[in-house]
Order: C-alpha cells, then structure tokens, then sequence
C-alpha cells in the first residue's frame, strides 16, 4: 500500500510527456488490401438461393438487421494473424462509436453479402461509414455452428475472445440474444479459455451464466472504456453507455466471482491519452474491483478516417490536422507514441495496483 501510495505520489510530479506529433493522405491501394483481408478473415458466405439475406427486424430510425448464413464461426489465430481465435455474433454495431476500426471490415462483408445476395437490402444510406451501424449482420444460426463445428482439441489453451470486432451486447443483443445463445453453447464443452470483450452494462444480464460457464471454462471479461469523462464519451461515441454504467457491470461481475476488468481502447491521442485521463479511469475502475486494466492506441483504416476526421473536424478543429499529419500514409500510431504511451499505461498500473 505504501508503495503504491508513493509511486501515485511520484506520477504526480512527473511532467507531461510528449507522445509524438499528430500526422492522412489516403493510400487507398494499401487501405483497400487491408480491408480485404480483415473481410477474408470473417467465415464465407453460403452460396446459391441459401445466401439469400433477409431482413429480421427494421428499426424506425432506419436500421436493418439481416441474416448471415455463415459455415463457421470461429476465425483462426493463422488466419487473423492474432494470438487468439476469434468469435462475433454481429456484424456492425449500433453503437457506431466515430472511431471503430470494424467499420472497414463491415465495409468488405457488405459487398460481398450484396454480391451474394443479388438483391440490394432497401436502406436509405450509401456511405460505407453509415451503414456500419445501420445494417447489422445476424448470425442467427450461429450456437448450432459452434455446437457441431468447435473442436476442443484443436483449440487448446489458446483464448477464443468474443467480440473482437464488434460489440456481442449490443442492442440488437435484447432482441436476439445470440452472444448469451454462444455461451450456452459453451456449456456443452469443458477446458476452454473465453474472453468477452464490450462496452454494454447488458453483460450483467449474464452474470449467472457466466458464473455457470467458469466452473466449466477459464472465463473473464474485459470492459471496454475509453474515459470516465461522460461529456467526452458522449461526443465521441454518443450511443453507448456512460462509464458509470460499465463501471456498475464491472462491479456486478467481480462481486459474482468472473476475473473482469477494464480494455481502454482505443486510446485517442490529445483526448484520452493524458496522465490525468488515464488515472481517473483506472482509479474509478479499482473502486469498482477491476482486477485487471489493459489499452492500446488509435487505429485508423479509411473508412474509419472518413468518419472520425470530420467529426475532430466539428468538435475537436485544433486536433483535425495533427491527426492527418499523423496518420499520413498508416493505420496505426508511431512507434515513438506506441513506446511512450506503453510506458505511460506501466506507470499507472503499478500506481494503482493492477501488476502487469
């Protein structure tokens, strides 16, 4: 306790640090083959007349929500190039938070679900970053997939994390349910390694669930949250829910039992990324019993950049340029920022508590 009562102390009288200029001129041959592979990591459509996408539900404010036949569901660490296996009931998101790095994926799996499909879905929007949370994928039939296509062994201890690309509670989640319809999949098979990752308190609604699945699974949850700063999340990603509500679900599930704690993701450069910033959040997610806090930095593709820029644009004028100049020419953040906002995010966590 007193070490880390110093180490808070220490943080306090270290200045500021610098983490890089921010630099976009759109490379669109390099942005174009990155999307392609995120699309060709996601499972293959069904073809012939099977491939035919209805629409489940229609929103009033002009979201569709249609059915993707999928052959499996589980993506590869070989074929992501991650260190895990990957799992997403949904495609698009609601939430639509300006920043998410899915927006490029959603863009190549809706022109192949077009292309599939042979009929366009009706939708009042064109632009590939609208439709991101205004035409949702449904893969309705997705626990049976799990059910008769996991294979235990060839898993192994390697983690299967749920909802890597876009978020599993989000709202179509209390119509659908297919994230909770996964997890009871799950309790079909024994050993596995499970991470949950969203942004939604509608978790909690799954803590018994998850409890269940613990005895059986090595199960966690990580809370994604970007600040507990409700203003700025609302400027950034005004449909979810405010960080005191996350922080609420964190709390329900560290009371339950589950290992959850909190991803700061992404980290926005000149917005979330400060000392000040990064300690409010993680002191607010120790109160709450996170047992562990981990984040990364910004990753822009170019259907991403031609969301978020104009919102920096409108909200944040000063930033805009830094931004472009920053990522002039990449999707990701410099390796001098990445090194310092490393170093930044280790400080931290040993001030309060969460080891490394």
């Amino acid at each position: 306790m007193r070490r880390a009562r110093r180490a808070r102390l220490e943080l306090r009288l270290l200045r500021a640090v610098r983490v890089g200029t921010m630099q976009l001129k759109t490379h669109r041959r390099e942005d174009g083959q990155a999307g392609r592979k995120l699309a060709e990591q996601l499972p293959l459509l069904t073809a012939g007349p099977a491939a035919r996408l209805p629409v489940l539900d229609r929103r009033e404010r002009g979201t569709d929500f249609i059915r993707l036949n999928v052959k499996s569901v589980l993506n590869s660490p070989e074929s992501t190039g991650m260190s895990f296996w990957s799992l997403n009931p949904y495609v698009g998101c609601e939430f639509g938070c300006s920043y998410c790095y899915a927006r490029d994926t959603h863009k190549w799996v809706t022109e192949r679900a077009d292309k599939a499909d042979r009929a366009d879905v009706p939708t009042a929007l064109s632009a590939p970053s609208d439709l991101f949370e205004h035409r949702i994928y449904v893969k309705d039939d997705i626990a049976r997939v799990i059910q008769q296509t996991l294979d235990p062994s060839k898993v192994g201890d390697t983690p299967i994390v749920i909802g890597t690309a876009t978020d599993p509670y989000q709202p179509a989640e209390r119509q659908f349910f297919l994230t909770r319809r996964v997890l009871e999949a799950f309790r079909g098979f024994k050993g596995l390694t499970i991470s949950i990752t969203t942004k939604s308190a509608l978790v909690a609604r799954d803590v018994g669930l998850l409890v269940e699945l613990a005895k059986r699974h090595d199960v966690s949850v990580n809370i994604s949250i970007i600040s507990a700063d409700p203003v700025l999340v609302r400027q950034v990603e005004p449909k979810t829910p405010l960080p005191h509500a996350r922080l609420r679900a964190l709390r329900t599930l560290v009371q339950a039992g589950i290992e959850a704690g909190i991803l700061i993701a992404p980290i926005l450069p000149g917005l979330t990324d400060t000392w000040t910033s990064l300690a409010h959040l993680m002191e607010a997610a120790r109160e709450a019993g996170a047992r562990f806090a981990s984040g990364h930095a910004l990753r822009l593709g170019s259907v991403t950049r031609a969301r978020f820029i104009p919102l920096l644009q409108d909200t944040f004028p000063m930033l805009a340029p830094r931004y472009e100049r920053h990522f002039n020419g990449r999707n990701n953040t410099s390796r001098e920022y990445k090194k310092a906002l490393s170093r930044r995010l280790r400080l931290l966590k040993e001030a309060y508590g969460f080891g490394g």
